[in-house]
């Protein structure tokens, strides 16, 4: 859906790299290298949304860093229109209800960096989550979202233990009980 909205692939990389997730920076070097693009088609695409105001700019050194804008108007609806381009609405309805006691759900990997994928890495926080139940639903939103999914589950203990946030892992708060 959102391809057929949008004809530019270059535009399309610039929404999934700033919208999925708002935390998300870079500058055109950076996004040249990451997208395989001419930084000339970039910079254009860079120009237009900021001159909307969808996106916002720092200039640091000598690079120009741009980000979300948040307060704009128009966010949350291409927020949740990329959520639901990707998948991850069907992930939540089809997975994280019937799990059992879920706390908590991370995207992490190249999503929660924004770029786009065919799998997506999920991280499932919680007690007596139900391993089998989880499986068989992954299977199903796999074929719904024609995405592969990588999945860890850890208890609060366990996450603790693994430091995967603390090593700077990028990631995107899915879901939270």
């Amino acid at each position: 859906m959102l391809e057929t909205l949008i004809t530019s692939k270059t535009r399309l990389k610039l929404l999934l790299k700033f919208f999925l997730n708002s935390n998300s920076s870079s500058y055109l070097r950076n996004l040249e290298n990451e997208f395989g693009n001419s930084s000339n088609s970039i910079r254009i695409e860079l120009n237009r949304f900021e001159q909307a105001g969808l996106l916002k700019s720092e200039n640091i050194g000598n690079r120009k860093y741009y980000q979300a804008n948040t307060n704009h108007p128009l966010f949350p609806s291409i927020h949740n229109l990329i959520i639901q381009q990707i998948g991850f609405d069907k992930i939540i309805e089809t997975v994280i209800e019937k799990l059992g006691k879920l706390k908590c759900c991370y995207v992490v990997g190249d999503f929660a960096r924004g770029i786009d994928n065919k799998r997506i890495e999920i991280i499932f926080v919680g007690d007596r989550i139900k391993q089998d139940y989880l499986i068989s639903l992954i299977k199903k939103a796999e074929i719904l979202i024609k995405r592969s999914i990588h999945f860890e589950v850890y208890n609060d203990k366990e996450l603790k233990k693994s430091n995967i946030f603390e090593k700077g892992t990028p990631s995107l708060l899915l879901w939270k009980e």
